[in-house]
């Protein structure tokens, strides 16, 4: 790996963690707090852009491998949280609320799969009706 792709990676891993903590913080101060939203939102939101622009890089060269980098394992890599996911689904489990444990666990699960599909499936057939 180069030094100019660990540089982008980490630099975009810095902006995703700030976003992270930016988003996190208006989503769980917007939402009630008995399930962890912000943290959903995040997977949420990072798996639609993540899977726009997987779908974005099939159709174009315009960026480089270092700007790609950047974006998907920098950026998107440091904002969804899956780590965070795993521990508020534990201490959720552990609090004996094992309803809103197995809804955040099938929420992120699924629902992280289905917004990267969607974002994908945009972008493809915004690409294919041009």
């Amino acid at each position: 790996m180069s030094w100019q792709t660990i540089l982008a990676i980490g630099s975009g891993g810095f902006l995703g963690a700030v976003l992270r903590a930016y988003l996190n913080g208006v989503i769980s101060h917007k939402l009630p707090h008995d399930l962890p939203y912000g943290t959903l939102g995040v997977n949420l939101i990072g798996s639609f852009i993540m899977g726009t622009l997987i779908a974005y890089f099939m159709y174009t060269t315009i960026l480089s491998v270092h700007m790609k980098s950047f974006l998907t394992t920098g950026v998107l890599g440091a904002l969804t949280t899956y780590s965070t996911f795993a521990i508020e689904s534990f201490l959720l489990l552990k609090g004996g609320s094992f309803g809103l444990a197995a809804l955040n666990i099938g929420l992120n699960s699924i629902g992280t799969i289905v917004m990267a599909g969607s974002g994908y499936l945009l972008v493809h057939s915004l690409v294919k009706s041009q």
